[in-house]
């Protein structure tokens, strides 16, 4: 039987009385990669902030770990890369192998030597993480999130000013952990089409839930074609499919 790691009944979020988000429901399986899309403005980042009690909603239920939300205090099990929109600063006064090692719980003598090698950045172990490029800035930020192994990954925007190659490359990274150790992955992204080669599942966020289920299903829905049109959406799973061949 699949375990709910996450589950959202009802979840309505107001901001100065105007609805951000309304009657939000969804469940994360264990193993699940789901990859959260919409415009700018939809409610993405709104839902992970009150999945993570950044926010707090005026309605609607929260379970994390089969726990209410309210009472959730075991926050080791979950890896969080919130939305850079800047690299960091050149005189940034830190390594990338002290970067790493500030998320670790406990020292555990081969967890920083695995993280690295996992996202190909053990050569840059002892670079300053300022001289680093926005995408080399990322792999640490994302080793630092795995260095304590947490059962669910959250990642807001994280491919944001990647250029194409390198966000590729990143997708794949996290494509790799939900493979090979199993972590669930919430990710939220704008990228549409090329998400859909990654996430197992996707949900379609515009203020409410426009559609949720895999990818195949997304192209072939004819309330995604009324809702897009039917270019928009070919456009859409033709990336998706660009991105398979290119593989």
């Amino acid at each position: 039987m699949s375990i709910n790691i996450i589950s959202v009944d009802n979840l309505t979020f107001c901001y100065n009385s105007a609805e951000i988000i309304s009657d939000i429901s969804f469940t994360v399986k264990k193993g699940d990669y789901l990859g959260i899309a919409g415009p700018n403005g939809s409610g993405k980042s709104t839902l992970i902030k009150n999945i993570l009690g950044i926010l707090h909603s005026q309605k609607g239920v929260i379970n994390i770990f089969g726990q209410p939300l309210t009472s959730f205090h075991q926050w080791n099990r979950i890896g969080y890369l919130p939305q850079r929109t800047n690299s960091l600063n050149n005189h940034f006064p830190g390594t990338v192998k002290e970067i790493v090692q500030l998320g670790m719980k406990k020292q555990k003598s081969n967890a920083l030597k695995n993280v690295l090698e996992m996202m190909g950045i053990v050569h840059l172990a002892n670079r300053l993480i300022g001289e680093l490029s926005y995408g080399e800035q990322q792999r640490a930020m994302l080793a630092r999130t795995l260095i304590n192994q947490p059962d669910l990954l959250i990642f807001d925007e994280p491919t944001t000013a990647l250029d194409p190659e390198t966000r590729e490359i990143f997708y794949s990274l996290t494509s790799k952990i939900n493979n090979d150790r199993n972590t669930t992955i919430i990710l939220i992204t704008h990228d549409t089409g090329i998400i859909g080669k990654y996430a197992r599942n996707l949900l379609y966020l515009d203020k409410k839930i426009i559609f949720h289920g895999t990818f195949k299903d997304f192209c072939s829905s004819p309330d995604m074609t009324g809702f897009f049109g039917m270019t928009t959406q070919h456009i859409i799973c033709h990336q998706h499919d660009t991105a398979e061949n290119n593989i």
